[in-house]
């Protein structure tokens, strides 16, 4: 076998690849072991007896079957899942989701007088330093202080 190096790494130059995607016609190795100059290099890329392979992508195939999966619910475990339970869902957005559900709340009860404007901002003011952890909470305050008879 004659060493085809030169001629692969004139070849890569010549056509801005590297030397690995350079495929030599294997019945025309013997014209290109005689070619050492660029212009006999570029001849031969002109006559097709040098050329370069395509690049091989990664198959997406797998990563499909997989994706759908994930989207139906499955490979969502606990096995699955990778660092803390905040790095999943932001402490703020839940935050925010929770105040703003309370406070909507609040904010229902004022305007149809099931309590009063006193009671309103008294209870704002829990909600926003963090005393309810849920609408249930908050509900379970009210009939627990009997600010309020009876919530649904």
């Amino acid at each position: 076998m004659t060493d085809l190096s030169l001629q692969k790494r004139l070849a890569a130059e010549i056509l801005g690849v590297g030397e690995s995607r350079i495929w030599i016609d294997p019945e025309r190795i013997d014209e290109v072991a005689d070619a050492i100059t660029r212009e006999e290099i570029k001849a031969l890329i002109k006559d097709r007896v040098i050329q370069v392979k395509p690049i091989h992508g990664n198959s997406r195939e797998r990563w499909k079957i997989r994706h759908m999966q994930r989207k139906k619910g499955r490979r969502r475990g606990y096995g699955k899942r990778k660092g803390k339970k905040t790095a999943r869902k932001d402490r703020k957005e839940e935050w925010m989701n929770r105040i703003r559900k309370i406070r909507r709340f609040l904010r229902y009860l004022r305007d149809h007088g099931v309590i009063t404007r006193k009671d309103y901002r008294r209870l704002y003011m829990l909600a926003k330093g963090g005393t309810f952890h849920s609408l249930a909470s908050l509900k379970h305050y009210m009939k627990e202080k009997g600010i309020v008879k009876e919530i649904r």
